[in-house]
């Protein structure tokens, strides 16, 4: 079983962690629509927002070991079938995934923080509340992580299309190295 990556083929450690946060990023964008609809009688008025709250926690420490990880098990290197163009659209692309998902952390604190009270992940720790009661922060937090979960869902999508692209247009293994096919 290949857990790091190689020069040419990404490993399960990385295979994993990329569909995991593909699929809770998508989670939690459809969980933050739907809780905010809640009528405050609703039973899950409550319960959505705590665990829509321990969940970006949890994939907050998933990212980042997901960047220690990339220093440790750098990804594979580009096809040598790549343009220019593709080449720096991919490294472009992946460092606005990277930074749109950091910035939806910050606000995601920001809103759950400006209360002064900590985060309760699973009823397991608490994160500490280090920036609060900064006047409107809770509102102005909120404003932005909302476009910013509308950017990632967009950029994501873009992110697979082009991933189809490569493996429908160009068929090259690109989307066959992220699903974990050995290609030699």
């Amino acid at each position: 079983m290949l857990w790091k990556n190689t020069s040419t083929h990404f490993g399960h450690i990385s295979i994993l962690i990329h569909w995991l946060v593909a699929a809770a990023v998508y989670g939690m964008f459809a969980l933050g629509l739907w809780m905010v609809s809640l009528g405050y009688y609703d039973d899950w008025y409550h319960k959505a927002p705590n665990l829509h709250k321990s969940i970006g926690i949890t994939l907050f420490a998933v990212m980042i070991f997901r960047l220690v990880w990339r220093f440790i098990s750098p990804p594979p290197k580009p096809l040598n079938s790549y343009s220019a163009l593709v080449r720096i659209s991919a490294v472009v692309v992946h460092l606005m995934l990277y930074a749109v998902l950091f910035a939806l952390f910050i606000t995601g604190y920001l809103i759950s923080t400006a209360n002064g009270k900590p985060i309760e992940v699973f009823s397991l720790i608490s994160v500490p509340a280090i920036l609060a009661g900064y006047g409107e922060q809770a509102d102005l937090a909120g404003d932005i992580h909302l476009y910013l979960a509308w950017s990632i869902v967009i950029l994501s999508i873009l992110h697979g299309l082009a991933a189809l692209k490569h493996h429908v247009v160009d068929r090259d293994i690109t989307l066959k190295r992220m699903l974990g096919h050995r290609i030699d």
